[in-house]
């Protein structure tokens, strides 16, 4: 139960993020003195419409989003009555349409940071000074979590003793504990996590004494290190190979999301937009290289964690947010998914606000040159000219949301591995 109000809260947050996008939109073109004549929460069949003003407002059938219709656009629009004429888009000052045309994504910008702010204060942001990869885990303290079963071949299903190949923990069995702090594997010392992960692989399948610390008490305990299958260290997709493993995990006492109250959250929170946006844009470069990961994980391999998702996706981590009792996680994705929209949009490409920004600026910069050069204004960008690229861009982009879409039905990423 707690699941399926999570996925339909998380829905309703998104369409109601999306739909104030198109308020954002149609509020600042009003305030301009551009004409607005429809505006509408989702697609379809009409479900029901009124009009205030010269604007019609309404809900629609499919709730996949939202619009607001802006008379004239663009030049080619021939929908324009001769007494709207002077209100349309096209013919305001650039500074103007560019305040219009930003506003969705600055809407999107807000809500994430409002969302933030809250999180900040009063739930919890991602904990800074945990290690943000395996690079930095590796040089953490070599705290370590033992869990009671191991996998002898590597594999996401859950371990259990019993499955298959899976045998219970030799170093649970040895009496190592959660929270115990390795110091020494054998004879050899080790100084983090990264060095007693070294030492382990590089011994002898067999029993190793481990000195620990424990609740400043330091003990030894003999393990039974086992043969098992697995890539190298930092190389996930390398050749798997033959290694020793004692059943341990790094794991730390520090929490993994921290408050800050109404006057800290600030700071705390423009440390975290400035991660979020730079993370973003990282994750925009690396979309063609996830392709292939998306369609094998359809196809019937593990479902790459770090692929991308679509709403679909987002909306089943947020119902498991909600059913395990993690609202920090639910608001994080809601955060990041709006941070994501915002810059996507803001990308200068038809049909999305970026491309008609660019456009607007790309005329205003051609008209100034041509000024300068003493030669006739060239006028308005043809957007018929454009439409094999728009219709280019929406062919692929409905195609990589299809995508998206049928991996997380079928292959979805989840909160838990």
């Amino acid at each position: 139960m707690l699941y399926a109000l999570g996925v339909v809260g998380f829905a309703l947050a998104i369409l109601i993020s999306v739909s104030l996008h198109e308020a954002g939109h149609m509020v600042t073109a009003k305030r301009f003195g551009m004409k607005v004549t429809r505006f509408f929460v989702g697609f379809g069949p009409t479900m029901f419409s009124f009009r205030r003003g010269e604007t019609e407002y309404g809900v629609k059938w499919i709730p996949l989003g939202g619009f607001c219709k802006i008379v004239g656009m663009t030049p080619q629009d021939d929908d324009i009555d001769p007494e709207d004429e002077p209100r349309a888009m096209w013919r305001f000052p650039v500074w103007k349409r560019t305040i219009v045309m930003s506003a969705g994504s600055i809407t999107h910008f807000a809500l994430a940071l409002v969302a933030l702010w809250f999180a900040a204060a009063f739930v919890g942001l991602p904990n800074p000074d945990l290690p943000k990869d395996d690079t930095e885990v590796r040089s953490q303290p070599a705290q370590v979590f033992v869990g009671e079963c191991v996998k002898i071949q590597a594999s996401e299903r859950p371990c259990a003793v019993g499955t298959g190949t899976d045998i219970a923990s030799p170093a649970f069995a040895a009496g190592l504990r959660t929270n115990d702090v390795i110091t020494q594997v054998g004879t050899t010392p080790v100084d983090n996590y990264g060095e007693l992960t070294d030492t382990i692989r590089a011994q002898q399948p067999g029993p190793v004494p481990f000195t620990y610390v424990r609740d400043g008490q330091t003990g030894t305990a003999t393990v039974t290190l086992v043969a098992v299958e697995r890539a190298p260290i930092g190389d996930p997709d390398g050749p798997v190979q033959r290694v020793a493993l004692a059943g341990v995990n790094w794991t730390t006492t520090k929490p993994a999301f921290v408050t800050y109250g109404a006057t800290g959250a600030f700071p705390a929170v423009g440390d975290y937009a400035q991660q979020l946006v730079v993370g973003t844009f990282e994750s925009l470069k690396k979309i063609p290289e996830k392709v292939p990961a998306l369609w094998n994980s359809i196809t019937g391999s593990e479902r790459d964690p770090e692929t991308p998702i679509s709403v679909v996706g987002a909306s089943r981590l947020g119902g498991e947010a909600i059913a395990a009792g993690l609202p920090q996680y639910f608001l994080m994705i809601f955060i990041a998914l709006n941070v994501f929209i915002g810059i996507f949009n803001l990308l200068p490409l038809l049909p999305l606000d970026g491309g008609h920004i660019a456009i607007a600026w790309f005329e205003r910069v051609r008209s100034w040159l041509y000024a300068k050069l003493k030669r006739p204004d060239p006028g308005r960008v043809d957007y018929f000219k454009l439409m094999p690229v728009t219709y280019a861009v929406i062919l692929i982009g409905g195609a990589f949301t299809l995508l998206t879409v049928t991996a997380d039905i079928v292959n979805p990423i989840s909160i838990f591995r």
